[in-house]
């Protein structure tokens, strides 16, 4: 069997930038073990693998040790697939999932998800987190729908410049930790230049990805966070790992829009 493959950097306008994602269009369903051993084989943060239903195209994602719930970068990566290759005069595709119908919207400048929001709660930061930052976050919080820990630090340079250690968060099994800051000059609702409103990073070694490098999904909760806090629904974010990605977030009630591009890097075929 020959697979097409393509992989694209998401969340970037340039490549070597974002976060590359594997996709890999798909006639019908493959075994759940042969996609989790070809996104193993990628070595990626993310392989997407969707195939054809009723409404539009069933999407799966798989990081290189298991399949989650929710990805942003390679819904993105999937959607230019879809639209370069496969329906070039389409300006909206729609992806059934695990988290329901998602819908990916072609814009003048780039690409827009439509995900569903994500609520969150205080807790008491866990042990692995202080360890891995080695002091205590004043402000933690649990994500509703997918358990991630978010913690608040008090400046973008902070969190630019964290260097957790990665195995101490090993401890948090199926969790991923996000770390979030408002940005150092924030955005006024007039400003006309594209200035930050927060930044982030994400960490999750117990999905095999011990730094993230720009990650959709968990704008989904960083958004009505950030809303809340700035009083404002349209925000700009940059996820600053080492690569780095830059996202438009927009919270409408129980949804939000994502908006980002997205350059393909590579083609290729799979032969199983």
């Amino acid at each position: 069997m020959q697979l097409d493959i393509y992989q694209v950097d998401a969340f970037t306008k340039t490549l070597f930038s974002g976060n590359p994602a594997a996709v890999v269009p798909l006639a019908d369903a493959l075994p759940e073990a042969t996609m989790q051993l070809i996104a193993a084989e990628n070595n990626l943060s993310e392989t997407a693998f969707f195939y054809p239903v009723e409404g539009g195209y069933y999407l799966r994602w798989f990081t290189p040790t298991s399949e989650v719930p929710l990805c942003g970068h390679a819904t993105l990566a999937s959607a230019r697939v879809v639209f370069d290759f496969l329906e070039r005069d389409a300006d909206l595709v729609h992806f059934n999932s695990a988290s329901g119908w998602l819908t990916v919207r072609k814009l003048s400048s780039g690409l827009q998800l439509d995900f569903p929001r994500i609520n969150y709660a205080a807790c008491d930061t866990p042990l692995a987190v202080k360890e891995a930052l080695s002091f205590q976050p004043t402000e933690c919080y649990i994500a509703s729908a997918d358990s991630n820990i978010m913690v608040v630090l008090d400046s973008e340079q902070r969190v630019r410049d964290l260097r957790p250690n990665i195995r101490a968060l090993d401890a948090l099994k199926e969790q991923g930790l996000i770390v979030t800051a408002k940005a150092d000059r924030v955005r006024q609702p007039d400003d006309s230049a594209l200035m930050l409103d927060f930044v982030s990073r994400y960490f999750a070694p117990a999905f095999g990805i011990d730094e993230d490098p720009v990650t959709g999904s968990i704008h989904c909760v960083l958004t009505p966070f950030w809303a809340a806090r700035l009083d404002k629904t349209e925000l700009v974010a940059r996820q600053v790992s080492p690569r780095g990605g830059d996202l438009v977030c927009s919270l409408n009630e129980d949804r939000v829009l994502i908006s980002g591009d997205a350059r393909l890097y590579m083609k290729g075929q799979i032969f199983i």
